[in-house]
């Protein structure tokens, strides 16, 4: 940990010191090294109070110290808000968390919400499951809250598929909350992210999870919510999508199930139905490959020849006459001709009428 890192543990730790004082810190002072150096007459002059200047930790505090142990112990880094690594739809949001404590490693992709009820019915954790292992195969990262029901086959899902997946805490980075999911907790933190806003020892209170809802949803492309009462949590999660300009999916139920009635009146309010991941598919990323795909598509390329490739990755699902084709890849018509018949024989190509054509 950085000497930046420590100066802004230290005033996460202070007892009162949130996430708007933080960030009027940075703005007035720049940066948290010259804030903590600063005398409190310029803490006023930011917007805060000398009394929170006051309680700010030394760096010789005991429980500073022990914090800053536990977190190296529990190979914990830190992502500040002003840090490049910051997640970038994450940034956008209107009230995103100044400090974020990471266990593992923020994967690089597209994020996707999967968040729903603790007592879901066995038909919507299969179907959460196998929904979330789908949309893993395009590699989309899956992200959720680590709850139970819903929450754990969304990561369990993406698992199954070797993709990525985020749980985002309620609690601090430390804790394992429900302690039942402390295997998933592991297996989800060796190649993939456990992240919270939290400090550690932060128990698992109730008002902590709206904001935890804010960071799933601000990660997030869009979010789907599957089996959620009429006052559900996740109805919390639906609305910070709004909030925020995600795209909001939703599960319909059968009308005896209580677990039900939430995502059916989001259903009457305009949330996109979804029975399968094609739906969610189509909407956010129609043309994302599966990695199986992906795979079979450089199988393919690997056995082109550069002309042959040239033409190949020209082709697309719309229509393009041969001259157009000719043209742009600088081929006589007879040496086209020869390349696309090829590659009509191998599969990877349609003609259509009027010279024109497609990839297969």
């Amino acid at each position: 940990m950085n000497a930046a890192q420590q100066a802004l543990l230290r005033l996460h730790l202070t007892p009162g010191l949130g996430r708007i004082a933080l960030f009027k810190l940075h703005q007035y002072f720049k940066n948290f090294n010259a804030a903590l150096d600063a005398p409190p007459q310029h803490w006023r002059e930011a917007g805060l109070t000398k009394n929170l200047c006051d309680k700010v930790p030394s760096e010789n505090d005991q429980k500073f110290l022990q914090t800053c142990h536990k977190l190296k112990s529990l190979q914990v880094c830190l992502i500040s808000f002003w840090d490049d690594d910051y997640p970038s739809l994450l940034r956008e949001i209107h009230d995103p968390p100044a400090l974020l404590y990471l266990r593992g490693k923020l994967p690089e992709k597209d994020c996707f919400a999967i968040v729903g009820s603790r007592r879901a019915t066995n038909a919507g954790l299969t179907s959460t499951r196998e929904l979330a292992t789908t949309l893993a195969r395009h590699d989309i990262c899956i992200v959720s809250g680590l709850a139970r029901g819903v929450d754990s086959s969304a990561h369990r899902g993406a698992l199954d598929a070797k993709g990525a997946t985020i749980a985002v805490l309620g609690c601090g980075i430390d804790r394992i909350y429900p302690p039942e999911n402390s295997k998933l907790f592991f297996e989800i933190q060796q190649e993939n992210a456990i992240i919270t806003e939290y400090p550690p020892e932060t128990p698992p209170l109730a008002g902590h999870f709206p904001g935890r809802n804010r960071i799933i949803s601000g990660l997030s492309r869009g979010v789907l919510i599957v089996e959620a009462a009429e006052k559900s949590g996740s109805l919390i999660t639906g609305d910070f999508a709004l909030e925020q300009g995600r795209e909001l999916f939703a599960i319909p139920g059968a009308l005896q199930n209580p677990n039900s009635k939430g995502t059916n009146r989001l259903l009457k309010d305009g949330a996109q139905l979804v029975t399968e991941a094609e739906d969610v598919l189509q909407v956010l990323w129609p043309n994302q490959p599966s990695k199986q795909q992906q795979i079979q598509y450089n199988d393919f390329t690997d056995q082109l020849d550069k002309p042959a490739l040239s033409v190949f990755r020209m082709l697309g699902h719309e229509p393009r006459h041969s001259d157009e084709i000719a043209r742009e890849c600088g081929l006589t018509p007879m040496e086209l001709s020869a390349i696309l018949l090829d590659l009509e024989l191998r599969g990877g190509i349609q003609t259509l009428p009027g010279n024109h054509y497609i990839r297969g």
